[in-house]
């Protein structure tokens, strides 16, 4: 088969969930003798080859401001795509993407859309910006042959919102280990003794209520906050003006040593996300060998089966604090947590298995299953 991928940066690998979805499908793809197509945004490549580990590369200009990049970038892609003669299917990534099937549609090219998360939600996307991605969510179950949804908890909602069926195919991660613990003592941290989140300072990952909940907690440990956002915005600046010398934001962390080092060596992971399906910093966590304290959510308790692989906190007073505090007063029971937390990676969310049902999927779709 001959498939192309639309709606990331590009490949081989720029830091997100979305580029690391790509770039391991589109691994495993080439592995098993599939023709793979990446469109790339042009501007955030210092060099343009034709191909990289045998996955074509074509590189896409966009409008350079916020609003506009991806979709002017999945735009042009789009016009690009739908005149090639040689691909079989197009899969797009994000529902904001949606519109473009109207464009496909018309040229008669088999599509499927991973529509990600619940977008039209999320605290940060406000009046227009929400309205149109409920829109291009609701365009997306309606112009592409095949809705992807990654955890069976979001094709419910799809289901219930849109009355659309899905596929759910779900993220994946690798088991990761400890090799340089040296990398977080540079930081002047010591392993097993912060808590760690990782994530943009965002509405939706709850990080305010975190920080607040972490201030009235009586832990001796850090609170480590990777992630932030790139602009000047009130609400992460408020989070960053806590006086509690406990909590430590590093900003972005882009060195992946390090990062895997703070990963693995914190005492546990605490998830904040809300609206999100299988989450990515989610899983790697577990396949660090975290202790979860998540956030209580229909999606978490999918990821963690359950309260198997983790422990909930809600958004009312005192829960994660209460948890923290538990936490520290048992914990053998967190070491057990870790303990376990991988083979619920090696179970349920390796990238071979999430490979095998896109290319199962890729193959009904050529094949008529899906019209």
């Amino acid at each position: 088969m001959n498939i192309s991928i639309i709606g990331s940066r590009g490949y081989p690998y720029v830091y997100s969930g979305y580029e690391t979805f790509v770039s391991e499908l589109c691994d495993k793809l080439i592995a098993k003798k599939h023709e793979v197509t990446v469109y790339c945004h042009r501007g955030l490549f210092a060099n343009h080859p034709k191909k990289i580990n045998d996955v074509r590369l074509v590189y896409i200009p966009a409008i350079e401001k916020k609003s506009l990049s991806q979709f002017s970038h999945s735009l042009l892609s789009t016009i690009h795509v739908v005149f090639r003669r040689d691909v079989d299917i197009v899969l797009y990534v994000n529902s904001a993407n949606g519109p473009f099937g109207l464009l496909t549609t018309i040229m008669r090219k088999k599509t499927a859309i991973n529509v990600d998360g619940l977008e039209w939600l999320r605290p940060k996307w406000k009046g227009l910006g929400s309205k149109y991605f409920y829109f291009a969510s609701w365009l997306s179950t309606k112009l592409f042959d095949v809705v992807i949804a990654d955890s069976s908890s979001m094709a419910e909602i799809y289901k219930k919102e849109f009355n659309s069926p899905s596929v759910t195919i779900a993220y994946g991660e690798k088991p990761t280990y400890s090799s340089k613990p040296e990398l977080v003592k540079e930081l002047g941290l010591v392993p097993g003794e912060y808590y760690l989140i990782v994530g943009r300072l965002i509405p939706d990952n709850n990080g305010d209520i975190i920080v607040r909940e972490f201030e009235r907690c009586s832990s001796a440990k850090k609170l480590v906050i990777l992630g932030d956002v790139p602009y000047k915005d009130a609400y992460a600046d408020a989070i960053r003006k806590t006086k509690d010398m406990r909590i430590i934001f590093p900003g972005y962390i882009k060195d992946q040593d390090v990062l895997r080092e703070l990963y693995c060596n914190a005492f546990a992971y605490i998830h904040g996300h809300e609206f999100g399906g299988t989450n990515p910093s989610l899983l790697k966590a577990l396949a660090s060998g975290n202790c979860i304290l998540a956030l209580d959510t229909v999606f978490s308790r999918e990821v963690l089966d359950g309260t198997n692989y983790g422990m909930y906190f809600t958004k009312n007073n005192n829960s994660l604090k209460n948890v923290v505090e538990y936490c520290e007063l048992h914990q053998k029971e967190v070491e057990v947590y870790r303990a376990k937390a991988r083979e619920r990676i090696e179970q349920q969310y390796t990238w071979d298995k999430i490979a095998d049902q896109y290319e199962r999927l890729f193959e009904s779709m050529v094949h008529g299953k899906y019209t």
